[in-house]
């Protein structure tokens, strides 16, 4: 749960940091056994943000909420082992001027795991944990 507001103005600040072993930026979410990877890699270390919508040069690409959330959950379903506690929040980006639209960017925050590690179910029937190296997630 966060103390401060979600809001663009926190957005902006998280954008000043880089990604590292708490915070992850992607521009929309393409694969959910991807996905998978880092919310498994997230939470059986420290927990941490994916911000989803933004580009690895860390500009506002934005998405449809609705669209990414759906990936993430199914993601957490279909590929984690147990489950990944997680919750989600939209931030809405006011437009910088009339002609441009708003935009939307998906806050996911990943907690720790409480009690086992969190697996991936792999295409060969295995399983894996991942861990956060970095700004990487890794198996082992």
């Amino acid at each position: 749960m966060f103390l401060k507001k979600i809001d663009q103005d926190f957005l902006n600040q998280l954008l000043q940091e880089g990604e590292g072993l708490k915070l992850e930026y992607k521009q929309q979410i393409s694969s959910q056994e991807k996905i998978a990877k880092t919310l498994s890699a997230m939470s059986n270390t420290v927990g941490g943000l994916i911000l989803v919508g933004i580009s690895d040069q860390r500009k506002i690409i934005g998405i449809d909420p609705e669209e990414e959330q759906f990936m993430i959950a199914a993601a957490n379903t279909h590929f984690c082992e147990p489950r990944v506690s997680f919750e989600t929040h939209t931030i809405k980006i006011k437009p910088e001027n009339s002609f441009e639209e708003e935009k939307f960017v998906l806050l996911v925050q990943v907690h720790p795991t409480l009690g086992s590690k969190i697996f991936v179910k792999q295409k060969d029937g295995s399983i894996k944990a991942y861990f956060r190296i970095g700004n990487q997630s890794k198996h082992f």
